[in-house]
């Protein structure tokens, strides 16, 4: 594996759905707390750089939720808690960051994720939030086929199980991009 090394003016951080809703589910192979405490830290430093911070919550209502016919549904029948969308406190926009409401798994489809991110000159992301082969996998896929590079901030990465995750990291993302632990990708950024 080489060494990481990033342009900090042309790398953007997207975190993906650290919002009350999705964090207060059971995750593996990493807590959503610890995920929450590595995001923070990549929050921090892109922050410290005046880097670009793309925060991305899924909205979901009755009205604009996607209806396909599945074998297993992702979501309760019962409608979510009015804060269910809302980012955790670690992760409270400031008025420099970018919000992304999405309304399905993925940040680019029907969102303009990839128009702010080309404004910007950005032509690569450092990916975390969760889940890892929901939000941050169909995300992934799609900055793939845009043609960005991508780091994943694996500690700061989490799903429902840890065969999920690990399929993810280890089948799709170091097949498009660079696998990192928080801490390397920090170190990158000094």
């Amino acid at each position: 594996m080489q060494e990481l090394t990033i342009d900090k003016a042309k790398t953007a951080l997207v975190v993906i759905d650290l919002q009350k809703g999705i964090v207060a589910q059971p995750t593996k192979p990493y807590l959503a707390q610890d995920v929450i405490k590595n995001a923070s830290k990549l929050v921090n430093i892109f922050r410290k750089h005046d880097m670009p911070i793309f925060l991305v919550h899924v909205i979901i209502t009755k009205e604009t939720m996607l209806n396909v016919l599945s074998d297993e549904s992702l979501l309760s029948s019962s409608a979510p808690s009015p804060d269910w969308s809302e980012f955790v406190p670690e992760m409270s926009p400031t008025s420099k960051d970018i919000v992304i409401a999405k309304r399905q798994w993925g940040a680019f489809y029907g969102t303009d994720l990839e128009l702010q991110l080309r404004r910007r000159g950005m032509n690569t992301i450092v990916l975390c939030g969760i889940a890892t082969d929901f939000g941050v996998e169909s995300t992934a896929r799609f900055a793939y086929e845009y043609g960005f590079q991508q780091i994943f901030a694996e500690d700061a990465i989490t799903s429902s199980s840890e065969e999920q995750h690990k399929a993810a990291v280890n089948f799709i993302f170091k097949r498009i991009g660079r696998v990192r632990k928080t801490d390397e990708i920090l170190k990158a950024l000094q």
